[in-house]
């Protein structure tokens, strides 16, 4: 791999601190209770699929399977989940790096950039600590990246190949690595077009713009063949144990209405269509101004500008959304000192990004306090209850039911919980009777209750457990009895 050859001394070394610096940021993540609601999902997936469910038909969740398969691989255990995470992560500021060497000239903004995204993704400010989705994602984003930049001027094939597997694992950890793929065709577009050499072949060879635009982009087809093959292997497997509807409508179709709800604007997913409009403008744009811009801008403009249509997707304002726009917001903040023609407009535009995320979406300010509560535990003897609170108040109560399911239930014995804490399962090593493992999923898909009370009589769990209160979980209790109440939870047994 034509990035990764030629390491100096210096930047071997800036390398392995980086790195080191980045696994002391996570530390604490390794050792956090179970308290994060979608991991407590991931983690109940992960240990179904390992006793034998089949996911999507035996256990439910709404992403493609990626995720769920590096969950299975750890049994659903939340340290091993985490330790991949700081794997990946240090994967993700190594080909940073790399990225950025490329981009710039000017070495300082290399190493200053690395370590802005190194920080930022380290700490848990954009919920980099949690084994998200997102988390895994960008390691294989960015090394496509690299070969990408690497093909163009390399024009070698197997770097585009090497791309277009890269992109589908993202693609299949969650669908939103789409738009890294749209980015990766715009950026081949919009400097090919404009190539010195593709200029000169279309004057002399009196070649059409058409024929011009294949010539481009036959390479990047290469990209989308093999971003597309790993998908294809995945949707047969799913024809072949003939659950292919369930794995559609889970990791596809349901995610219309998910994604619909918050971008109603006049007509439905009308929000949507506007911010699609504004995408193609900045990139008219982008293609209109690409000299004053230079190769690196444009390649960082186009990535910055489908990472923000990306993390504005569905308007939702999830902290772990912004991490989509991590990598490109690093870079675009040193291009800003790389490019000091128009640093003026790029840091107008860098304030303006910034201000609009920090309006959208959810922070987590509690930077400081975090490694305090970490120290305080491992050093000066805080409780396990105070630690645990830190997370979230309810986290005690958690691990409190989960005693409660071990002590009061045999290994065979089922149990079923009405909430949104998925984690206890965990815990308490049970898998829910159903394919649903939250309250919330439940009921939001129609024909989810009565599908989990067929599910509840066929099954006959011991205890259901009610931390969520509310009219949809009485038909599930009809043949249970009030015997026992933990803080908010009401455990009815059988």
């Amino acid at each position: 791999m034509a990035f990764l050859k030629n390491i100096k001394t210096p930047e071997k070394f800036f390398l392995a601190c980086i790195s080191c610096i980045f696994t002391v940021l996570r530390i604490p993540s390794l050792v956090e209770p179970y308290w994060y609601g979608d991991e407590g999902i991931y983690q109940v997936i992960g240990m179904a699929l390992r006793s034998g469910r089949v996911l999507y038909e035996g256990t439910w969740d709404n992403k493609p399977p990626m995720l769920y398969l590096i969950y299975a691989l750890v049994n659903g255990d939340q340290f091993w989940a985490r330790f991949l995470s700081l794997v990946f992560g240090i994967g993700a500021v190594i080909a940073f790096y790399f990225l950025a060497k490329k981009l710039f000239t000017n070495h300082k903004i290399t190493y200053s950039t690395t370590i802005l995204f190194a920080v930022l993704f380290g700490i848990p400010l954009l919920e980099g600590n949690i084994a998200n989705a997102e988390n895994f994602m960008l390691f294989p984003t960015l090394m496509a990246m690299n070969f990408i930049f690497s093909a163009r001027e390399t024009y070698k094939l197997k770097y585009y190949i090497f791309a277009g597997l890269l992109l589908s694992f993202s693609f299949l950890t969650k669908i939103v690595a789409i738009f890294d793929v749209a980015a990766v065709f715009f950026i081949s577009l919009i400097l090919g077009i404009y190539d010195t050499k593709i200029q000169k072949m279309r004057d002399v060879f009196n070649v059409s713009f058409l024929k011009t635009c294949i010539a481009i982009i036959k390479k990047e087809l290469a990209v989308g063949v093999f971003f597309t093959i790993p998908i294809l292997i995945t949707i047969v497997y799913f024809v072949v144990i003939q659950k292919f509807e369930d794995f559609w409508k889970a990791a596809f179709s349901q995610n219309i209405g998910y994604v619909a709800y918050g971008n109603q604007f006049l007509i439905p997913n009308g929000l949507l269509y506007l911010k699609l409009i504004v995408l193609a403008f900045v990139l008219l744009l982008i293609a209109r101004f690409r000299k004053e811009l230079t190769t690196s801008g444009v390649f960082i403009f186009i990535w910055l500008a489908f990472s923000f249509y990306n993390a504005f997707f569905s308007e939702r304002p999830y902290t772990h959304y912004l991490l989509v726009i991590l990598p490109a917001l690093c870079l675009f903040a040193g291009y800003i000192f790389e490019n000091k023609k128009i640093a003026k407009i790029s840091g107008i535009i860098f304030i303006i990004i910034l201000f609009l995320l920090w309006k959208n979406f959810h922070l987590y300010k509690k930077i400081v306090p975090y490694y305090q509560n970490y120290i305080s535990f491992i050093m000066d003897g805080k409780s396990v209850t105070s630690y645990q609170s830190f997370f979230d108040r309810n986290t005690p109560r958690d691990y409190a039911l989960a005693n409660f399911i071990t002590t009061k239930t045999k290994t065979h014995e089922n149990v079923f919980i009405w909430g949104d804490s998925g984690q206890i399962y965990a815990l308490a090593d049970k898998i829910p009777p159903g394919r649903y493992i939250v309250a919330y999923h439940i009921t939001f898909y129609a024909q989810a209750v009565e599908e989990t009370q067929r599910a509840i009589e066929k099954s006959n769990p011991k205890y259901i457990i009610v931390i969520k209160r509310g009219d949809d979980v009485l038909p599930l209790l009809t043949s249970y009895s009030l015997k026992y109440q933990i803080e908010d939870a009401y455990i009815y047994e059988k």
